[in-house]
């Protein structure tokens, strides 16, 4: 049986001061579909991200998540079904790690004046909490947390709102190889603790995608280079491609890996004295 489509981008464009920064990509993506959306740095990533987020609007095509079209429908409404896992979280005041969750359920940066969380919410935030790999921690304040820690908060407080399509803004930024790893294998959790949860990671490094991953869109200059299965997409010639450089691909116990394609030098010969 097929999945319902999440987000389904047609033909989706974007004007930025007279230059055209996406250029016709589409990409539909269905119930617990893993997506990679890769590209060298200027391919149009975060702008396409945010079509799928409901927060940028194409300059032509259309956008399509969650069922409703954008542009027809309630925005603030529709956000609340999209999780977003950013490291760059804007916290203005020092707050716990639970109140940070808490803060998915308001859709808010900070706590809301005069809001106070159900025992059944507090609840909930604690099971996440734990679930991400946090337990005995929900009393940490936000700006003693690790980098890893703090990720692995800002996926906890996506998941309380219980979204059906998951965003990670390059989530590893920032970490060191552990703190990746850990936050990786959290990732790859969400594959049996929310398994209709929908998801699109963005990222330039092949070696920060989870083995949960699905599917692959691959862009360079606003376009569409490759995309469909990961397997399938995440090759040596779609990724040399897309970084317009010689790259070898790699896939090995459900990871990818990335390096400079090995050329041979031709060395001059010199005749014989």
């Amino acid at each position: 049986m097929t999945e319902a489509l999440v987000l389904e981008l047609t033909d989706v464009t974007f004007r930025r001061a007279g230059k055209k920064i996406i250029n016709g990509i589409s990409l539909s993506v269905r119930a617990g579909e893993h997506w990679a959306l890769l590209g060298p740095n200027g391919a149009g990533k975060s702008t396409l991200l945010g079509f799928c987020g409901a927060v940028t609007f194409p300059t032509t095509g259309s956008v399509r998540a969650l069922g409703q079209q954008l542009g027809r429908v309630e925005l603030q409404h529709l956000r609340r079904g999209i999780g977003h896992v950013n490291p760059r979280h804007p916290l203005q005041y020092p707050r716990t790690i639970r109140e940070v969750v808490l803060t998915g359920i308001t859709a808010t940066i900070d706590t809301p004046m005069r809001w106070t969380p159900t025992p059944q919410q507090l609840a909930r935030a604690d099971a996440l909490i734990d679930t991400v790999g946090l337990m005995g921690k929900a009393d940490e304040i936000w700006p003693t947390l690790s980098q890893g820690e703090r990720g692995r908060t800002l996926i906890a407080r996506a998941l309380i709102a219980e979204p059906e399509l998951l965003l990670f803004d390059e989530p590893s930024t920032g970490l060191d190889v552990a703190a990746r790893e850990q936050l990786l294998e959290t990732i790859d959790t969400l594959d049996q603790t929310h398994p209709g949860v929908a998801s699109i990671l963005v990222t330039h490094h092949l070696e920060e995608l989870p083995s949960t991953t699905t599917h692959a869109l691959l862009i360079a200059d606003g376009r569409t280079v490759a995309a469909g299965p990961a397997l399938e997409t995440l090759t040596s010639p779609n990724v040399t491609t897309a970084f317009a450089h010689p790259v070898e691909v790699r896939y090995d116990d459900g990871r990818w890996s990335a390096r400079a394609a090995r050329t041979r030098t031709a060395w001059p010969t010199h005749a014989a004295d």
